[in-house]
Parts: C-alpha cells; sequence; structure tokens
C-alpha cells in the first residue's frame, strides 16, 4: 500500500510513519510537510533513509504538488495543521488556511485521482467543554471554543461533506490530548518538563483545574492504523486514553518524578475560552475494531520524561532554531 501523509514531520504525524514503517514492511510512505516551526526532520532521522519512506517539502494549499503526490498513492492521511490554541487566539488567520482551505485542498486531489480511502485526524476540541460529568461521543454536537478547534471543525464538516455529497471513501478520528517523545515544547508536558529541568517556573493556566483526558502518542498511532485498515466510510471514531487529570495534578507528577520542588509553579491569567473539561467515549472504536489503549499513564509520562531527559539536545536545538528545515 502507498500512502500519502501529510504533516508527518510533527509530533503525531511522525510517530505514525515510525509506526506503519515498523509494522508494514513493504508499505510506501510519502511524508508531505511544509517544514513550519513545528516541522521537525529530526524526528525523523532514523527511518530518513528507509527506502519505503520519501520526503516532499511542500504545503496541502499547494495544489499542483499535492495532485502530483495523489496520483501516486492508495491513501492520505491528513495530519497536517496548525495545532496550538494560544497561537490561533493571536493569529487564527492561518489556521483558517491551513486548516480549512488546505483540508479542502487534500480532497479535491483525492477525488479528483480516486484516492481509496481518506483519514481526517482531527481533535476532541471541537465538541466544545464538557462540564464535571460526561463524556464525548460521536454523537455530541460540535461547539468549538477556540479559533483553532473552530478550523478544525470546519475541516471535519467538510470531510464529511465530500463523503455525503459525493460518497468519498473519508473517515475522521477525534483524539484526546496526546502526549510522548518527539512532542513540540509549547505544549504542557514538554513545557513543563523542560522548564522543571532546569528549574525555570511551570506557568499553570488559571487555577489549574481544567480536565484533559491523556493518550500516549504511539496507542494513538494504533488507533489510527486500525481506523484506515478496519474503519467504515463515513464514520467518526472518537479516541481516548481513559486518563482524565488537571492540568495541576500533570504538574505534580512532572514535578515529583523530576525531584523538583513545588515552589516552581507559577499560576498565570487564563487562556482565554480555556475549556474547562475534555473526556471522550472511545466505546465505538472498542467495540467495532478493537482498539483500546496498551499503555497506562504512569507508564508513559515516565517514558516520556525519560525521553526529554535524554533529548535535550533536540529541544536546545528547537529553541534556538538550529533544528532540520531543510
Amino acid at each position: 500500500m502507498k500512502l500519502l501523509i501529510t504533516g508527518g514531520a510533527g509530533f503525531i504525524g511522525s510517530c505514525f510513519i515510525r509506526h506503519i514503517l515498523n509494522k508494514y514492511p513493504g508499505y510506501k510512505i510519502i511524508n508531505l510537510d511544509k517544514l513550519g516551526y513545528a516541522g521537525n526532520l529530526e524526528n525523523l532521522k532514523d527511518v530518513e533513509n528507509n527506502p519505503d519512506y520519501t520526503f516532499v517539502k511542500g504545503d496541502i494549499c499547494d495544489k499542483e504538488l499535492v495532485a502530483q503526490l495523489m496520483e501516486q498513492v492508495d491513501c492520505c492521511l491528513n495530519f497536517a495543521a496548525e495545532t496550538h490554541v494560544d497561537r490561533s487566539i493571536t493569529g487564527p488567520e492561518i489556521f483558517v488556511i491551513s486548516n480549512v482551505l488546505g483540508t479542502q485542498n487534500l480532497l479535491s486531489r483525492a477525488k479528483e485521482f480516486q484516492t481509496k480511502r481518506f483519514v481526517q485526524v482531527s481533535t476532541d476540541e471541537v465538541y466544545g467543554t464538557l462540564g464535571a460529568t460526561g463524556y464525548f461521543t460521536e454523537a455530541t454536537p460540535l461547539a468549538p471554543n477556540s479559533p483553532y478547534s473552530a478550523s478544525k471543525a470546519s475541516a471535519d464538516m467538510t470531510v464529511r461533506a465530500y463523503f455525503e455529497t459525493y460518497k468519498f471513501p473519508a473517515l475522521i478520528t477525534r483524539c484526546s490530548n496526546n502526549y510522548g517523545p518527539f512532542q513540540y515544547p509549547e505544549k504542557l508536558i514538554p513545557l513543563f518538563i523542560k522548564n522543571a529541568l532546569t528549574d525555570k517556573p511551570v506557568p499553570v493556566y488559571g487555577d489549574g483545574l481544567n480536565v484533559r483526558d491523556w493518550l500516549y502518542v504511539y496507542d494513538h498511532c494504533k488507533a489510527i492504523d486500525a481506523v484506515l485498515h478496519r474503519g467504515r466510510e463515513g464514520e467518526v471514531y472518537n479516541i481516548g486514553g481513559n486518563n482524565e487529570k488537571t492540568n495541576l495534578e500533570i504538574t505534580d507528577i512532572i514535578l515529583k518524578t523530576l525531584n523538583k520542588p513545588k515552589s516552581l509553579i507559577k499560576f498565570v491569567e487564563d487562556r482565554l475560552g480555556h475549556d474547562r473539561r475534555y473526556a471522550i467515549d472511545s466505546s465505538k472504536i472498542r467495540d467495532k475494531l478493537g482498539w483500546q489503549p496498551e499503555t497506562h499513564f504512569e507508564e508513559g509520562i515516565k517514558t516520556t520524561i525519560d525521553w526529554y531527559i535524554n533529548n535535550q539536545q533536540w529541544v536546545e536545538n528547537i529553541e534556538k532554531g538550529t533544528y532540520n528545515r531543510r
């Protein structure tokens, strides 16, 4: 099988590429990534010489380039996106361009060349926020609260429209918060690990009681793999880790693991439109596709912390802007 993976130099995309190459010898992968601020070819140094892997630098909004690549593949998985909520608040336009118009371009070219499957990798943030109880299901109405989540919801609706209008073989996955190696260090877990290692304050928004469901990235990759190979076209699959924790709990775990004092915690002004709680009901993908998370949070967070301890040069290269952006 030949796969076009967009955004494959990012956190989740690079882990998915590694997962596919390890599990399916003979699969061919084309990785299309524009290498924006969070795209880093160092994430894929271990596979860059694999004969089944090809990297192409380019933008998913480039109609001609996407057409050239889509003609060569069987399936497309769209990981490419502007993702950080804080950045979407201060500069929402690029989120619409990349996440909405880019997805539209991929769909149009995939339809043109009769791509066999198109998997849109999305987020639970499109559902908005929950109260103290309850879970997001695939039937939960979309109610995005940030420019980022609004752009992802718009892309999801476009994917859905292509299935409903053209019977185009598209599927959508919506995951909870990912963590693990290779995550860009502006996100909560890698940022707090990085700061704590150098005895810098860890900035906790508001009261720190916002709740997220944490999913180890390679468990997520296995779920997307299941959707690609066994998912039903036109369907949405929620993917969660069943690890609900407040931001303050995550902070305490990181500080305790690194033997750092709680005095490093610095409460800062809350993010605009900060959703209070996310929680995923993953029963559909469990029941229909037989997937379930395998990594207990205690194991996954220790592996993640150890990775950042052992790869501080990777973090330093990102901070200095010297990572691979060829």
